[in-house]
Order: structure tokens, then C-alpha cells, then sequence
């Protein structure tokens, strides 16, 4: 992320700002920024949602494809996790500079993504031990303006809400070797459940206090936080310890409480504007990609 000189004065006037519940921007320290997302964007792509949080902007495809279970999980698919962060997201992201943070946003996302009660890998197996249905999301970071964690994990789950996988017979054939075949109606097609499929809510501690969505400047005058990885039903999937700060553990808990409420509020305002949208129907696009 791009670094973020500010004097001491700025710095006092952000401390300030947060003790006093009432930020630069007018929010409260619970507050997020706005959220602009549009879904169907990617044509060739099964599923696609490009999602803006105030400045940072993300850009989120998923392609679908049949491939062999891995050994150790024969009745499962699999989701596969691919970040690149634009040159043009901020000037530390030239060469190889994002090429750290594009790597730690795909493991933790792999990491959320394990646990069972999120999301049922077995919805992707079509045949046990031989064939299952992989999912590659490829997420491209278009400007980074703080808080991409959050801005990534929900352009995330808004592309697999709206992805489309195939419909699949199996078929016996002489002998008893099974031949798979696809459907050949673009519309018979199934989609996941995605009601329990993490979002990330990042907290940044700031004197005595944390936040959520915060800034690039907050992020400076921040020394610790956690990024935590909330399922719909408030359970917590997975947390990543940032910044070189410590915190203490009474500080620790009450950040991942606020963590679980947090996200669970965001994941039912999220899963409402989707359906929200997918009633509405197809609409005319007016973004970047039309």
C-alpha cells in the first residue's frame, strides 16, 4: 500500500478525531465509507462484480472449470485465489512492488475459505475421486485508497454470488467408463450458496481506540490491527494479526467481538442489495466495461 507522509500535527488531528468518535470524513469509527459495486460485467467470465470503497477499487472474475479433485478431499472442488495488483493502483505496485500483498491477500483468502461452514465445497463435486468443478477467481486491484482486504473479500463474494456453473450429467458408456455431458441450454446452469461465504472487516487500533474502513492516512498513524474473516452467521473464520504494534489481549477480544458484529451486518446489507439486484433484473451497464 502506498506510504503516507503526514506531519505530527496531522497525525494529533487523526488521534484527536478518533477519541472523539467523529473522523476527518464525518464518520464515526464504526462507520464505512461508500460502496459502489456492479455485477455481470465480465462477459466471458462465469461470474464478475467490480466493487468501489470510497477510493480503492476492485475488479473480480471467476472462470469455471473441470478438473481433478485434489487427493486428499476426492468428494470435493476446490477454489482457487489469483490477485494482481494494477501498476496503475498506486506507484509502490510498479515492478515486483505488489507483488508481496497480492500473495498475502490470497492466503488469507484461502485461509477464510477453509473452514467448513462458510462455503460446501461438495456443491462443486460432479464426479467422486475423478472430476469436480474448480473455481478461479482472479482479482485485479485498479486502485488502491485503503482498506483492500474488505474491498477485495466483498467484490469476492459478490462475483461468486452471481457465477454460473454448468449443468453436468454423468453418462455410462461401454465399459462402464462414465463420460460426462454438459448441457447445451446456457441457462440450465446452478449456482453456490453464498449466505455464509466470509467477508474480511479490517480494525485498526489508534490510541486507546479501533475503527473499521480505514484511510491510508488512518492506516499511518496506526500501528496494529487485525483483519477478520466473518462468516453470515457472525462465526469468525480466520484472523490475521497487521501492523508491527502490539496489542493487548482484553484489546484483542473486544476487536474481534465488534469484528463478528460487524461483519455480520455487512454480509446481510450485502446479500440484500444482490438480491435486490438480481430481481430488478438486467439493467443497462454504464461502467468501464460496457
Amino acid at each position: 500500500m502506498a506510504e503516507i507522509l503526514l506531519s505530527e500535527a496531522e497525525k494529533a488531528f487523526i488521534h484527536h478525531g478518533v477519541q472523539d468518535d467523529l473522523r476527518c470524513d464525518g464518520r464515526t469509527r464504526l462507520d464505512y465509507r461508500p460502496i459502489i459495486l456492479e455485477t455481470g460485467l465480465v462477459s466471458n467470465a462465469s461470474g464478475s462484480s467490480r466493487l468501489r470503497l470510497a477510493n480503492s477499487d476492485v475488479l473480480v472474475g471467476v472462470k469455471v472449470e473441470l478438473a481433478s479433485p485434489l487427493p486428499e478431499k476426492p468428494l470435493e472442488g476446490r477454489l482457487e485465489f489469483f490477485v494482481d495488483c494494477s501498476a496503475n493502483a498506486t506507484p509502490e505496485f510498479e515492478g515486483r512492488g505488489g507483488e508481496d500483498l497480492a500473495n498475502e491477500i490470497c492466503r488469507f483468502l484461502q485461509m477464510s475459505y477453509m473452514s467448513g461452514d462458510t462455503i460446501n465445497l461438495a456443491e462443486l463435486s460432479v464426479l467422486a475421486g475423478q472430476q469436480c468443478w474448480v473455481l478461479y477467481v482472479d482479482i485485479l486491484i485498479l486502485e488502491c485508497g485503503g482498506n483492500l482486504y474488505d474491498t477485495v473479500s466483498l467484490a469476492v463474494k459478490s462475483a461468486l454470488y452471481t457465477t454460473q456453473i454448468p449443468s453436468i450429467k454423468v453418462a455410462t458408456m461401454d465399459g462402464d467408463q462414465p463420460e460426462l455431458e454438459l448441457s447445451e441450454d446456457p441457462y440450465d446452469t446452478k449456482r453456490l450458496n453464498t449466505q455464509n461465504v466470509p467477508c474480511l472487516v479490517t480494525l485498526m487500533k489508534i490510541g486507546n481506540h479501533y475503527l473499521v474502513d480505514p484511510t491510508p492516512e488512518e492506516e499511518c498513524c496506526s500501528s496494529s490491527g487485525v483483519v477478520v474473516a466473518v462468516s453470515g452467521t457472525k462465526k469468525i473464520a480466520a484472523v490475521r494479526k497487521i501492523g508491527s504494534g502490539s496489542l493487548h489481549p482484553e484489546s484483542l477480544v473486544s476487536m474481534l467481538k465488534t469484528a463478528s458484529e460487524v461483519g455480520a451486518v455487512v454480509n446481510k446489507i450485502l446479500m440484500k442489495k444482490l438480491l435486490e439486484e438480481e430481481r430488478a433484473g438486467k439493467t443497462q451497464k454504464v461502467g468501464f466495461m460496457r
